[in-house]
Order: C-alpha cells, then structure tokens, then sequence
C-alpha cells in the first residue's frame, strides 16, 4: 500500500492519501485474450541519459509489459536533450506502444525551498539540472512553476500527436505543500513511489549492485506499489537498466503480480488519463 508524503506517493503514515484498493485493470484493449490485472504494480520511468532507453523498451516490448514515463529535457550520453528531434521517433513509437506519459518539468527542476513571491503568493527555490541554468539555483513562481510543467506535455504531443496525461513526478520527488497546490490549480496531480519502488538504480554500484537491489526488490514489492528507474543514471558505473529489468519482471511475474499503467491506478488513474 502507498501512502502521501509531502505530496508524494512515498512512506507510510501520513495523512492524505488511505490504503490503496486493489482493482482489476479497467480498459485492456483485447479483454477476449487478456486476463484483467488483478494484483498490479506500476512499472515507471524518469527521463535520464537515455543510454539504456532502446535497451528498456525492448525488454518491455519481450515481456508486454506496459510502464509509465515522466519526460524531462535532460542531457543525454549524445550530448542532445532527451526531448530533442533525435529522440522524437523513440517517444513516438513507445506511445502507439501504449505507454503512459507524466511531466517531468523541463529542465529538471529540483525543489529546495518555498518564499514568498514579490507580488504576493508563493514562489519556489529550485535547482535545474538540465537546460542552459544547469545547476545554478532560481526562483519559479506559481505560475512559472506551471509553465516547466507544461513544456514537457506541449513536446510530446510535438513528436507523437498524443496528449500526455496529467500527471507529474517533481524530480528527485521533492515537494512541498505548497508547490503541491500550485501544480493541482493548473491541473496537474502528484505521482511518487512506493518505499519497495524504489529500484536503487541512482545509487553507487559499488555499494549496491545489481544482485542486491534486485534481490531485495523481488522480496519487498507487493501489488499496489509504484515503482521507479530511470532511462540512464550518470552516477552509476554499473548500470541497473536493462540487468536488473528482466529479472525483475520475470521474477515478479512467477509471484503473481502483473503490470499496468497509471492510467489504471485506482487513485491516479482519472488524471493519468486526463489530457494536457
């Protein structure tokens, strides 16, 4: 079961969000030759160097298996942005796959702290980095805040005619109450992970290799938890993605659970499946 922290779906205990309700998977495309979901977890990504990305969507298409993608324009092992036209046939062909697609703001942007915005109102401290402001710190207010989530969802539909769906995931999943609101006014809603979901992909391999995290993620996950890797962590020697994804899958799998979108969320699902 998942749990609201600080607007993410994260640790248990806070108040916000109740216990999870399982469901069976609504929409499946050939109900005749596909059993519903019934003990779902949700596979997600987040936008990285993209050095593993044609990997992860092969092991997803081998396994049918369905994720949900957070874009960010971030630095690619290329040397391009991940949102770039070079990228632009990847995205397109993984939404006619069926994928879901959440925000990521466009440059990244890491939230360090709220003040107060010079004409009133709230305006945040975050760190983008990605962009041409990489890693030197600015202030968004609200609605600038809104306009890093939008770009994300105005190229998308750019490159593959679909609308994404409105969700977000604020990177590195740092929230605040307040950047949580501002987000939900302009129509966007919160998606973060499970304590189990976390996959450890952006952690040091040397202290925590593959066979460990995957290990402990095949003993931990249970239905209902959000899960979270990236398409490419720079920090990571040994990388998780694809290793550590198949034997996952597979491993998940022969325990009974299965695979869906947010789209089938029992919670996210209306505003995965809204357009932005």
């Amino acid at each position: 079961m998942l749990f609201l922290r600080g607007g993410a779906l994260g640790t248990r205990g806070a108040a916000g969000l109740a216990s999870l309700v399982l469901a069976s998977v609504v929409g499946a495309t050939t109900p005749a030759t596909a059993p519903a979901c019934e003990r779902p977890v949700y596979l997600t990504f987040d936008t990285g160097h993209m050095g593993v990305a044609p990997l992860v969507a092969e092991v997803l298409n081998r396994q049918q298996v369905k994720a949900t993608f957070f874009l960010a324009n971030e630095r690619t092992v290329a040397g391009d942005g991940s949102l770039d036209e070079r990228w632009a046939a990847w995205w397109k062909a993984r939404a006619d796959e069926g994928h879901a697609f959440g925000s990521h703001t466009w440059d990244h942007d890491v939230w360090r702290g709220d003040e107060r915005a010079a004409g009133g109102g709230v305006a945040f401290r975050v760190r983008p980095t990605a962009g041409p402001a990489a890693f030197k710190p600015r202030t968004l207010d609200a609605a600038g805040y809104c306009r890093e989530l939008d770009r994300p969802a105005r190229r998308f539909e750019a490159m593959t005619g679909q609308k994404m769906g409105a969700i977000f995931r604020a990177p590195g999943g740092k929230t605040s109450k307040a950047l949580l609101d501002a987000a939900a006014a302009c129509g966007w809603a919160h998606v973060g992970w499970a304590p189990a979901g976390f996959l450890g992909d952006e952690l040091p391999s040397d202290r925590y290799p593959n066979d460990a995290l995957l290990k402990q993620a095949l003993r931990d996950i249970r239905a209902g938890d959000v899960l979270l890797a990236h398409l490419g962590i720079w920090a990571r020697k040994d990388p998780w993605a694809p290793a550590v994804l198949e034997p996952l899958i597979v491993g998940l799998k022969q325990r009974g659970l299965c695979f869906a979108t947010l789209r089938e969320h029992p919670q996210l699902g209306a505003a995965a499946r809204g357009a932005k």
